[in-house]
């Protein structure tokens, strides 16, 4: 019997593969546990059109990526705190700050995604890097100025 893997079996093989496979083990452990379907041709060609699929959204998603990627290096985000006797900052500028402030400039960036290489403390221009996923980073500047 020739099944589709639709999960990775650690001893058969890895997902999208067909293999042939004992009746009694392909229908009664593998199809009834939900790890392979039977290879029929009309099994097959579905599986290929919803991996296509799946293929093409993920290409629509990196170059959307990409173009968040060039709009954000042509953004400058600013924040104003309010500063101390010293010239230092109240507080540290902190991711969260910098999510809302990217935010408010119309990017809808997760503050889990932005790296920070060192505290901001005092007012200046930082460099901040954004992870956005699948391997695509995007630098924006920052300025922090004082109220």
């Amino acid at each position: 019997m020739k099944v589709l893997l639709i999960k990775d079996v650690k001893s058969l093989g890895k997902v999208g593969e067909i293999k042939e496979v004992k009746d009694g083990y392909g229908q009664n452990f593998l199809v009834k546990k939900g790890f392979a379907k039977v290879a029929t041709d009309e099994v097959i060609s579905e599986w290929k059109k919803e991996q296509a699929k799946i293929q093409a959204d993920l290409e629509a998603e990196i170059k959307e990526l990409n173009k968040i990627a060039s709009k954000l290096k042509d953004t400058k985000v600013i924040i104003k705190r309010k500063l101390g006797d010293n010239g230092h900052l109240y507080g540290a500028v902190t991711k969260d700050d910098i999510s809302k402030a990217l935010s408010d400039a119309g990017f809808e960036i997760d503050k889990k995604t932005i790296e920070i290489k060192n505290a901001i403390k005092m007012v200046g221009s930082y460099e901040i890097s954004i992870k956005l996923g699948h391997g695509i980073h995007a630098n924006t500047s920052l300025e922090v100025v004082g109220e």
